[in-house]
């Protein structure tokens, strides 16, 4: 226990300083194409059709497998990696086990993204911000404004504070870093083929909905402390407890809706509303009152909150392990 808080502890650090430099190989990366790879052999090892509605079963039979095979891979590497290391001594193995879990956060990169966005809104670059936008989310963006530029960023840095710190980072609080790389294989394989078009609709129910099970606890403990974030930095607490409990399941997705919703209600903004995706329109309920207009300094605030949020679940998470390791003897 001891040491998977030292290892958590570290890879927070090497997350905040560095990143995710683009020059690196990282494991999502590995994913992906394993992903993509998979789905290939397996459409055609099934036979299944082009056509939306035919082969249901056998689609979503395929896309379990796809799930299963991808878990026991990516589970099982940083699992053989810490046994290959212990070969070589506790401080190589600590410091490895550190590096493979660091690889599992995103804290850092999510806020040098958005804030590129930020940047471009700034500079009136609307064009540029658009670009920068279209990197860290899965709607079209070729029609947004200024406001919806901004809007999508915001959502963006909500939801993924859940998705890309705070789950990994408690998957590997309670399963250690195989956990992490878990989670992130789910995470990847939602992103990838979780959609409700007519490609994914049953390949990957599977994948979408393990990932909505994965997150279910991790996105309200988010949205929990998000909300008393927002009373640390003097933001508008009250309606962040008061909007997430009105509109967290206003969101099709729910997880999302819940970070969602804090955000808004602590802006005193609001999100969602309709998008195109894939070139059609989809419509979506809003969250949050709109008490006033979203500007691009709520790019920077809403990073302030993921901020002391994640800090506030790892000072307690780790305060927890630390109580459960006392007591139960657990080193």
């Amino acid at each position: 226990m001891y040491e998977r808080i030292m290892i958590l502890i570290m890879a927070l650090i090497v997350d905040l300083v560095f990143g995710d430099p683009h020059n690196w190989f990282h494991p999502v990366m590995a994913m992906g194409r394993g992903i993509e790879g998979l789905e290939k052999f397996l459409r055609h090892l099934f036979h299944l059709s082009d056509a939306p509605e035919e082969d249901r079963g056998r689609k979503q039979l395929a896309g379990a497998i796809l799930v299963i095979v991808m878990l026991v891979v990516f589970t099982a590497i940083p699992l053989i990696i810490h046994q290959i290391a212990t070969m070589f001594g506790e401080t190589l193995t600590w410091a490895i086990d550190a590096f493979l879990a660091y690889q599992m956060l995103a804290m850092k990169q999510l806020k040098k993204e958005s804030m590129k966005v930020y940047e471009a809104l700034k500079r009136k670059n609307l064009k540029e911000a658009r670009e920068a936008v279209s990197m860290i989310v899965g709607r079209d963006t070729k029609r947004l404004n200024a406001g919806g530029v901004t809007k999508a960023a915001v959502e963006t840095v909500a939801e993924n504070a859940s998705d890309g710190v705070v789950a990994p980072l408690l998957f590997m609080m309670i399963f250690g870093v195989a956990g992490g790389w878990f989670y992130k294989t789910v995470n990847t394989m939602d992103s990838m083929i979780g959609y409700k078009n007519d490609q994914y609709q049953y390949f990957g129910t599977a994948a979408a909905r393990l990932d909505d099970l994965c997150n279910f606890i991790p996105s309200r403990i988010s949205a929990l402390f998000m909300c008393l974030a927002a009373m640390f930095l003097g933001l508008d607490w009250k309606g962040a407890f008061r909007i997430w409990h009105r509109d967290a399941r206003k969101s099709t997705s729910p997880n999302s809706g819940q970070t969602e919703a804090a955000m808004a209600g602590a802006l005193g903004v609001e999100l969602l509303g309709d998008a195109y995706y894939f070139g059609k329109l989809v419509h979506k309920p809003t969250i949050g009152d709109r008490k006033r207009d979203i500007t691009p300094e709520d790019i920077e605030t809403a990073n302030r909150v993921m901020y002391l949020s994640v800090f506030m679940i790892y000072v307690v998470g780790i305060m927890i392990m630390r109580t459960v390791m006392l007591y139960t003897g657990w080193i």
